[in-house]
C-alpha cells in the first residue's frame, strides 16, 4: 500500500509540475527552483485523489477532479482569481470587445453564493432591477451553493431569447426576490454623451473596453461641435471597470502628456509597472494616436468626475489619477475598492487562469485596494442624504488587504440574508429603476451647479 501511495505521489508531483509548465511560469519557477516541492501536501493530495477514484459513489473522470482542484486552488486565494475553462475564456475575450451573450451583470462569489458587484447599464439584468449586493441563491431550480463561479456564470449565459429565473436574497427584504430575465446578446455601449444645457457637457463611461479611448474622443468632438464647453461631467458611476489600457487612455485625454496615471506593484518584475499618459501605455495594436483628435480646450475645461460604490477597478484608476493631479473634482460616494491586477494566463488546453498579480496605486501612491477613492465632495445619490447600499471590495470574503493602510476599508456588509432560499418564495415586483442623467439624477444636478459656480468664480478673476 505504501509503495502504491508513493507511486501516486510521484505521479501527482509530475502532474503539478506539468501544470506549472503549462502556465508559462518558467521564469517564476527558475526563481524558486531552490525551494523544495511540498512533498507531504502532495502526498495528501494524492491520498484524496486516490480515495475519490476508488470509493466515490459514482465514477469520476480524472480531468474533472484535476480541473476542480485547480479551480479550488485559485478561488481560495481571493474573490478575483479564477480558473476559466475554454468557454469562459472565450466569453472573457469576446466581452472585452463589448459584445457577449447573457444577462449583463458583474459577479463574484461569497460564502458559496453568487454576489452581484454591479449590473451593467442597459442590459436585461439592469432593466429587471437586479442590484449591486444581491446574492443569487438559485438559478432556475438549481441552488447556487456548491457551484464554482465559472459554472454559475456558464448557467447564466445562454442562447438569446431564452429565459432564466434568479432567486435573490436582498438586504432589507424578508422574502426572496424572484426575477425572470430573458437572455440577450449584450452589446455594451462603452461611452455615452449629451449636452446637459448650453455650455455644459456630459460623458458617461459605462465600461472600459478595447476601444473606449477612441470612442471617448468621438463623443468629445460631438459635444464640442457647436461651441466650447464651460464645464464637463465625466460619469463613472456603476462602471465595473475593464481593460487597464482603456483607463489609461481615458485619463490621458484630460491629463498633460507624460503624467503618471497609475502604478502597479507585485512580487514579479513584470508586476512592477508605471503607466503614464503616453501613447505606448494606452495604444494597443495600433500606431494611430487617437488622442491627437481631441478638441481644443479638453485639457483645461472645468471638470467633475461622478463616482459611487459601483465604480470599480479601471474607473477608480481614472478617478484617482484626475483627483491626484488636481485635474477634476471627484464627487459622489466612496468607490468599490478593487485595487488589484488580474493577469490572464492561457493554458495549453484552450482554458486559462485569471490570477491576481499586483495592486494598483494612484499617482500619489495611495492604494485603492479595499478602500476605494474617497470623493472630494460627498453627495449622496438621493436628496435627503440617502444612497443605495452596495457591496464593496472590503465586504468580499477573502479580499486582499490594503497594504498601505492596514485595517482600512472595513465597509458595512450589504450581503443580505444567506438563508433566503428556504421558504415562501413569492415573486416580488422589481424596484423602480433609477435613470442616470435623467431628471431625478440628484448627483448630476449638484455637479452642474458646482460647475456653474466655478464658472462664476473663474469669470470674476478675469
Amino acid at each position: 500500500m505504501g509503495s502504491r501511495l508513493q507511486k501516486i505521489g510521484l505521479v501527482m508531483t509530475g502532474v503539478c509540475a506539468g501544470i506549472l509548465i503549462s502556465l508559462n511560469l518558467s521564469a517564476q519557477a527558475e526563481r524558486v527552483s531552490t525551494l523544495p516541492l511540498p512533498v507531504e501536501e502532495l502526498r495528501a493530495f494524492a491520498d484524496v485523489f486516490n480515495a475519490v477514484k476508488q470509493g466515490y459513489v459514482e465514477p469520476v473522470e480524472d480531468k474533472k477532479l484535476i480541473t476542480q482542484a485547480i479551480s479550488g486552488m485559485l478561488s481560495g486565494l481571493d474573490p478575483h482569481s479564477a480558473y476559466l475553462d475554454a468557454d469562459a475564456f472565450k466569453d472573457l475575450q469576446v466581452g472585452t470587445q463589448g459584445e457577449f451573450g447573457g444577462l449583463g451583470i458583474e459577479v463574484g462569489m461569497e460564502d458559496g453564493f453568487v454576489k452581484v458587484i454591479s449590473p451593467i447599464e442597459d442590459t436585461p439584468a439592469f432593466r429587471a432591477g437586479v442590484k449591486a449586493g444581491d446574492l443569487i441563491v438559485k438559478l432556475d431550480d438549481t441552488p447556487v451553493k456548491g457551484m464554482s463561479l465559472s459554472d454559475a456564470v456558464k448557467r447564466m449565459r445562454g442562447k438569446p431569447k431564452t429565459e432564466i429565473t434568479l432567486t435573490i436574497a436582498r438586504k432589507g427584504e424578508t422574502k426572496p426576490v424572484i426575477v425572470k430575465i430573458v437572455r440577450e446578446v449584450i452589446k455594451v455601449q462603452s461611452v455615452k454623451s449629451k449636452i446637459i444645457e448650453p455650455g455644459f457637457g456630459y460623458v458617461r463611461v459605462v465600461q472600459f473596453q478595447e476601444n473606449t479611448g477612441r470612442y471617448l474622443v468621438d463623443h468629445l468632438n460631438r459635444i464640442y461641435k457647436d461651441a466650447p464647453l464651460k464645464g464637463l461631467v465625466l460619469d463613472l458611476r456603476n462602471d465595473p471597470g475593464g481593460l487597464l489600457h482603456g483607463a489609461v487612455g481615458v485619463s490621458a485625454a484630460f491629463l498633460e502628456p507624460g503624467a503618471l496615471v497609475v502604478s502597479t506593484d507585485g512580487r514579479t518584475e513584470d508586476a512592477k509597472r508605471r503607466y503614464s499618459a503616453s501613447p505606448q501605455d494606452y495604444l494597443r495594436g495600433s500606431s494611430h494616436d487617437f488622442l491627437r483628435g481631441l478638441p481644443e480646450g479638453v485639457k483645461n475645461v472645468p471638470m467633475i468626475v461622478l463616482v459611487n460604490g459601483g465604480s470599480a477597478s479601471a474607473s477608480e484608476i481614472v478617478a484617482g489619477a484626475l483627483q491626484d493631479h488636481h485635474r477634476a473634482i471627484v464627487m459622489g460616494t466612496q468607490t468599490f475598492g478593487k485595487g488589484s491586477v488580474q493577469t490572464i494566463l492561457p493554458l495549453n488546453n484552450s482554458s486559462a487562469i485569471k490570477l491576481t498579480t499586483a495592486r494598483y496605486y494612484t499617482p500619489s501612491g495611495r492604494s485603492i485596494q479595499a478602500k476605494g477613492i474617497e470623493p472630494d465632495i460627498v453627495v449622496e445619490e438621493a436628496m435627503g442624504g440617502q444612497s443605495a447600499q452596495r457591496v464593496r471590495e472590503a465586504d468580499l470574503v477573502g479580499h486582499l488587504e490594503n497594504d498601505r493602510e492596514k485595517g482600512s476599508g472595513k465597509a458595512e456588509s450589504a450581503s443580505g440574508d444567506k438563508a433566503a432560499d428556504e421558504t415562501d418564495e413569492g415573486e416580488q415586483s422589481a424596484p423602480v429603476r433609477f435613470e442616470m442623467a435623467g431628471k431625478d439624477d440628484h448627483q448630476l444636478v449638484q455637479a452642474v451647479n458646482l460647475l456653474k459656480g466655478l464658472q462664476i468664480i473663474q469669470n470674476s478673476h478675469l
